[in-house]
């Protein structure tokens, strides 16, 4: 039987637990999960584009350990079908957080699907602690001095709150 080869995408600026729930539960279902840590200039990102995927490589060690799934971490950039394709990806996987979330991945599966017919989309929904969680509210609350302790995995969180303090400090 060939290998279950999946690929969740996104921006990960930061990582929260929400990702590393929906990660870790995609990795139970997969033999092997590449995280696509894409570029999205339009977000305004608070790390690059190579912090972020080396945050995602540290985070998901654990994950991948503990599921025996092989987790990849890799940045991209362009279109998330032709991505897909160049990792051998059969599965696009999705975290869902709210009904608001559904509108919009709905759309980029039907186009998706009329890209590519053979690579499914599965959604996983976001777990009842993490459903709230988004990295542009952990962004919002970390600059405003909130606690995001937690939202995000350790490492992020160090990481996080250096770069805010940084840039407060540039300002």
């Amino acid at each position: 039987m060939p290998d279950r080869v999946g690929l969740y995408p996104g921006t990960f600026d930061p990582v929260t637990n929400g990702h590393m729930d929906v990660i870790g539960r995609a990795a139970r279902l997969l033999d092997r999960l590449v995280v696509g840590v894409a570029v999205n200039a339009g977000k305004g990102p608070l790390f690059p584009l190579e912090e972020r995927a080396e945050l995602v490589r540290a985070e998901v060690t654990a994950i991948a350990s503990r599921t025996g799934c092989d987790v990849v971490v890799q940045p991209f950039t362009g279109l998330l079908i032709g991505f897909a394709r160049e990792v051998g990806a059969g599965m696009i996987v999705r975290g869902l957080r709210a009904v608001s979330d559904f509108d919009y991945e709905f759309q980029m599966t039907g186009m998706n699907h009329r890209l590519d017919p053979e690579i499914e989309t599965v959604f996983l929904m976001a777990s009842e602690t993490n459903q709230f969680i988004s990295s542009r509210f952990v962004k919002e609350i970390a600059t405003l001095g909130g606690d995001i302790a937690s939202f995000v995995p350790p490492l992020t969180l160090e990481r996080t709150l250096a770069r805010v303090r940084n840039r407060k400090d540039a300002e």
